[in-house]
């Protein structure tokens, strides 16, 4: 009975555990009503992991009255963990609505409109590990409102105004920060003059052209020959006709 007792016990309690960390976290009716809002604008809004009840937003689809209004909701979502936001308009004035999002640690920028002005919106994103801005207008300039990203790991500045020279300033600013900038371009050498033929003499052009002429002159008497030895047949052909 005890045995029983203790098995019944340990199932109860591993149920219990299951239970608990399966259950939806509760979210407040701000949050909610922002979750649906961005949803009805073409937003995907997911958890970042089934044990890690961050959000993750993702605009994966191009917007067709993307502004303002379209970022507004994501101040109310407590738990932004990262936030995509790749190929959509995105100007220096709608990204004034980054600059509340202090949590994030994911942002995708990448071939938005975002300039040096819009960049000076992150400088308040102390837990940002990744940032892409690959194929934008940023320039060295832009780069000092990145600074103080300490927690900066990746940074994508592909296709963008910035120098090799400022990239390095900045990868020694943020130690422990990949700062890429893409594959350099280097020229191949320009292929050096291939040594010309020797022109043919006159003797060595009079040989290929009487060559030439014979081969020409071949094939003129085969094809005559043929000719003779079809009609000789022929006739032949008539003639024993004839006979029988």
């Amino acid at each position: 009975m005890y045995r029983v007792f203790l098995v019944s016990f340990f199932v109860v309690g591993i149920c219990g555990v299951a239970v608990f960390g399966q259950e939806k976290v509760k979210r407040d009716p701000g949050e909610l009503k922002a979750i649906e809002s961005l949803r009805a604008s073409g937003a995907l809004v997911l958890e970042v992991a089934q044990n890690d009840p961050r959000l993750e937003v993702s605009f994966l689809q191009p917007v067709e009255k993307f502004g303002a209004g379209t970022l507004a909701p994501l101040k109310d979502i407590k738990a932004l963990a990262a936030l995509n936001l790749r190929a959509q308009p995105l100007n220096d004035e709608v990204s004034a609505q980054l600059a509340p999002l202090t949590g994030l640690t994911r942002l995708h920028l990448e071939k938005t409109k975002i300039t040096d002005a819009g960049l000076v919106h992150l400088k308040g994103m102390k837990d940002l590990e990744y940032l892409n801005l690959y194929d934008t207008q940023i320039t060295d300039k832009g780069l000092a409102s990145l600074v103080e990203l300490k927690k900066l790991k990746n940074l994508y500045l592909w296709q963008t105004k910035v120098t090799k020279e400022a990239a390095n300033k900045l990868k020694e600013q943020l130690k422990g920060c990949d700062v890429n900038v893409g594959v350099e371009f280097v020229p191949l050498p320009e292929p050096k003059d291939m040594p010309k033929a020797p022109a043919k003499d006159a003797k060595a052009k009079a040989k290929d052209a009487a060559k030439d002429a014979g081969k020409e002159k071949a094939k003129d008497a085969a094809k005559d020959a043929g000719k003779e030895k079809a009609k000789e047949a022929a006739k032949d052909a008539v003639k024993e006709k004839a006979k029988s």
